[in-house]
């Protein structure tokens, strides 16, 4: 059964959120505080994560930041209610998988939760026969979310893995920012130059060598990734 922890200091809205997922039939835990939150995170296995960005005991923006750097790739939706674009922004870039802000329809949510499920779910049964590409000096899984430099395991967010796969499937073609975004996050997503500069940042440290660029810079249009 799939897993969700709502990470919500809000009762009335940590109650209703839990009786509606449990409803659809996933099976749920909660956590009141940011601490409590961010222990369950790092000790047991989910398939998704609620998280709340203003939190006692710890922020939701601190918990995703902290879980990334643990290697902790479980999806992450932001549920905020600030308006700020900067707040929205900063939760992708610390690798939040999405956000939506409050008041939301619990519609649009459950099918934010399903829409990134259906992404991020394993092909466990094809496990065996999935296969690696080389790009740069990772050989990657796309199938499985894998990424390995030599014997050793890279870890790399989802939302890394989908941007190297969007460029991937259109490797040699110049892909835009906007391309990107709309690819990753969606059409909803207002696109911010920052966010995709950031991920590709971070996915030139893994593929790259200092003698070799595979993602190369379209100054004002995007990327281009170079087999």
């Amino acid at each position: 059964m799939t897993k969700i922890l709502i990470v919500e200091d809000e009762q009335p809205i940590l109650t209703g959120l839990r009786d509606n997922l449990e409803f659809e039939g996933y099976e749920v835990e909660t956590a009141d505080n940011g601490t409590d939150g961010f222990r369950k995170i790092s000790n047991e296995e989910f398939n998704l994560v609620l998280l709340d960005v203003m939190l006692p005991g710890m922020s939701g923006l601190e918990i995703c930041k902290q879980a990334r750097k643990k290697g902790i790739e479980v999806p992450i939706i932001m549920l905020t209610a600030r308006s700020e674009e900067l707040d929205k922004v900063l939760g992708l870039e610390l690798g939040a998988d999405d956000y939506i802000t409050k008041p939301f329809s619990l519609r649009e949510l459950l099918a934010r939760i399903k829409a990134i499920l259906r992404r991020t779910a394993r092909k466990g049964n094809q496990a065996d026969q999935s296969s690696y590409v080389t790009i740069g000096l990772l050989s990657v899984s796309f199938d499985d979310f894998d990424a390995l430099s030599g014997n050793e395991q890279v870890k790399m967010s989802h939302k890394e893995f989908e941007i190297l796969h969007y460029l991937y499937k259109n490797a040699g073609r110049i892909v835009s920012r906007d391309d990107l975004l709309d690819a990753v996050w969606g059409l909803d997503y207002q696109p911010t130059a920052r966010t995709i500069d950031n991920f590709i940042l971070r996915l030139r440290s893994k593929i790259d060598t200092p003698a070799t660029q595979h993602i190369i810079t379209v100054h004002g249009i995007g990327y281009k990734l170079v087999l």
